[in-house]
């Protein structure tokens, strides 16, 4: 296979659960990049690359591998119980897919342009209510929103657990029902670091089934479900052709409906759909994809149904009548076992994770 077209397929193999033929020829680079991780890692423990605090304490929700997990709608539950205990958060992520995210520093509003600044850290500042900044460089990004945002006293950082100059009070890694996939690092695997990282965070999240291997991994640590709920429609632009802004899925049965997702793992969001008792042509994409109109013409016939984070990108381009389905995370963790927002905030009143 060319290199092009390996480099095309390398998510879909990594997540069939064995290493591949295919991507043999990459295990010498795989066993250099775990090799640098570790060392990288090493020099930040040691001391020897120095590590900077914010003036606020900084929880990273963040994953392990590559590719959206589910890190977002736990980030927005996070933002949304600090401040019913009293807490004024701030958001900082990275700004994947984004032009910006090179350029310095950037303020996110709920009209940035997602070109700019990013899907996601757009999401999170329309639903969140509270200050965003994105920033290739997250202590750039953090002591921007402090200085723009003086109340703030606890920052959220969307992704950023390989972020090791930026000193964090809390770590929560978020897994979704792939796992790990093959098991092995970049780039004949998805895992950014291998799974003894575990074995420092506060909190694993499991959005969608436990993979033995990586629960196994994590067993010294308290482990929760999340399950995204969403009911409810949303007008996602265009000419909706309906007086309501929102509708319940019932209404949309007798439609021909067409679904997009361009997740990390678009299954989740068809899964979801099905759920809700509907049939639907499913059109996935790659995560953080940059649609134009032409990828949504397969819907000119039809009602075009997407996520939020979609909808973001799409709303704008969007024809005909599309609808976005909101979805709310919500956390169990094991019968009489502590809650994950009580561990966090223990790890807020005094211990650090690194």
């Amino acid at each position: 296979m060319a290199a092009g077209g390996l480099a095309s397929s390398l998510p879909r193999r990594w997540y069939e659960r064995r290493l591949t033929p295919a991507l043999w020829p990459l295990l010498p680079l795989s066993w250099l990049f775990a090799g640098l991780a570790g060392l990288r890692r090493w020099l930040f423990r040691c001391g020897v690359l120095r590590t900077q605090r914010l003036p606020a304490p900084v929880i990273v929700v963040g994953n392990l591998t590559v590719g959206g997990s589910g890190k977002t709608p736990l980030v927005l539950w996070l933002v949304e119980r600090l401040r019913e205990a009293g807490w004024r958060p701030g958001i900082i992520s990275g700004g994947y897919g984004g032009s910006g995210r090179g350029a310095g520093v950037h303020a996110v509003a709920a009209g940035s342009s997602p070109a700019l600044v990013g899907d996601e850290p757009l999401l999170l500042a329309r639903r969140s209510g509270v200050p965003v900044f994105v920033g290739r460089d997250r202590v750039a990004a953090g002591q921007a929103l402090l200085a723009a945002h003086g109340e703030c006293d606890v920052i959220v950082s969307d992704d950023g657990l390989q972020h090791y100059r930026l000193q964090r009070a809390v770590e929560v890694v978020v897994f979704d029902g792939r796992g790990v996939g093959n098991g092995w690092l970049l780039p004949a695997g998805p895992l950014r670091e291998p799974l003894q990282r575990l074995a420092g965070v506060a909190a694993v999240v499991w959005n969608g089934r436990r993979e033995p291997l990586v629960a196994d991994a994590a067993s010294a640590c308290p482990q929760f479900d999340m399950r995204l709920l969403g009911q409810r429609f949303v007008a996602a632009g265009g000419p909706a052709g309906r007086a309501a802004d929102s509708c319940e899925a019932a209404s949309l049965r007798a439609c021909k409906l067409y679904a997009l997702a361009g997740i990390g793992d678009p299954g989740r969001f068809f899964a979801q759909l099905q759920a809700l008792g509907l049939e639907f042509e499913a059109h996935p994409f790659p995560d953080h994809h940059p649609y134009t109109a032409a990828d949504l013409a397969f819907a000119s016939n039809g009602v075009l149904l997407m996520t939020e984070k979609d909808a973001v990108k799409c709303a704008p381009i969007v024809t005909g009548e599309a609808w976005l389905l909101p979805v709310d995370a919500v956390i169990s963790g094991p019968p009489g076992g502590a809650d994950l927002f009580e561990i966090i905030l223990e790890k807020l009143n005094g211990r650090t994770t690194a």
